[in-house]
């Protein structure tokens, strides 16, 4: 069994692997609950990506675990990194493309995580990773106009957001929703254009606010960064 462990913005998601099938996940709001729920089960091999809390002390509150490994710059993968800084890029972004690896494992993939910020990772068929952006996600443009303004309300999204607001409230929405629609969907044409059968994935914390909002032909999920996070556990564990 494989314990995979994805260490957030907002939370720590965990995902137990029988081999390549995810069997259970988890989704911790604090560090005391992960290290309780890490300190009662055996598990064979384990992997810690984090973008906050050093992963160094999650490692330690693995006790019972044959094979243990911290996702870094370091670490070998199943891919070709390309990033021209590899020490400043997000664990999560090569779990991610590691992911959409496993699932396509010959073609050009574009990952759209929508979390706390959006972002574009592509990898191309021949597995060479090469980058892709970053932008504020959802409920940071909400916040952003209310933190950077006097007046403006902190708004929430809605699904069925209107074109044209007629309110401060629904002027917010629409700005925020419908812009952040045309930014996905304008990214992913642009990309189209240049790379042939590309499949393009969609994962991250907002996936299921997103996923029938943008144009068709977009395979989403959730998982992604768990399922890509465990192939490396798996390469590693073989290597």
């Amino acid at each position: 069994m494989n314990l995979v462990i994805d260490y957030g913005n907002s939370s720590a998601k965990v995902g137990i692997f029988d081999q390549q099938k995810l069997v259970e996940k988890y989704v911790f709001n604090t560090p005391e609950t992960l290290k309780k729920f890490l300190d009662k089960d055996y598990v064979e091999n384990v992997i810690i990506s984090s973008v906050t809390l050093d992963a160094s002390h999650v490692y330690d509150w693995v006790l019972h675990a044959e094979k243990k490994f911290i996702l870094t710059a370091a670490l070998p993968l199943p891919i070709k990194n390309q990033y021209a800084t590899p020490l400043s890029l997000g664990v999560d972004r090569l779990s991610a493309v590691c992911g959409a690896k496993d699932i396509f494992p010959k073609q050009n993939c574009l990952v759209v995580d929508v979390g706390t910020c959006i972002k574009y990772d592509f990898i191309d068929a021949d597995s060479n990773y090469l980058g892709g952006g970053i932008s504020p996600g959802l409920f940071m443009r909400f916040e952003s106009l209310h933190t950077f303004t006097v007046k403006l309300p902190l708004v929430q999204p809605v699904d069925d957001v209107p074109l044209i607001g007629n309110s401060t409230v629904s002027c917010i929405q629409s700005g925020v929703v419908n812009g952040v629609l045309q930014e996905i969907n304008g990214t992913i044409e642009e990309y189209q254009k240049k790379f042939k059968d590309l499949k393009v994935i969609l994962c991250g914390g907002d996936t299921l606010f997103f996923e029938n909002k943008l144009k068709g032909g977009i395979f989403a999920v959730p998982e992604l960064v768990l399922r890509g996070l465990n192939r490396i556990l798996i390469y590693n564990i073989g290597a």
